[in-house]
């Protein structure tokens, strides 16, 4: 059974209340160099964890740069007031936007995740 992922960040408490209003869930657990966000009681969960010495990854990738290692896919009904709503909690919008019914941005780690258009 999938439990969750874990994701690095210099502060897991900012990234994790991020992840919590961007989502609707709630932070379920904090301790120092932890904070975990669920969808519910059993989960799934996303914990983040303090990384020393952390660097962002770079997207698109660059050769000899930090590659981003996984991101995170969120559907939506309307991507401008989705788009908005993320920017407004703190997430940067990627210069670089390869699809037209989805758009990259950068979680306030750099982390890249999609809001993806959500046809029909």
């Amino acid at each position: 059974m999938w439990w969750g992922t874990t994701v690095e960040a210099p502060d897991p408490s900012g990234l994790a209340t991020f992840y919590a209003e961007l989502l609707g869930w709630p932070v379920v657990h904090e301790e120092p160099g932890t904070a975990v966000v669920a969808s519910s009681p059993q989960g799934p969960f996303l914990v983040f964890q303090q990384a020393d010495g952390y660097r962002a990854p770079v997207w698109p990738p660059v050769d000899g740069q930090q590659r981003p290692m996984m991101h995170f896919d969120c559907q939506v009904g309307d991507l401008d007031s989705a788009v908005a709503e993320a920017a407004a909690l703190g997430a940067t919008v990627a210069d670089h936007q390869p699809q037209e019914n989805v758009r990259v941005l950068f979680d306030p780690a750099g982390h890249p995740f999609c809001l993806c258009f959500e046809q029909g």
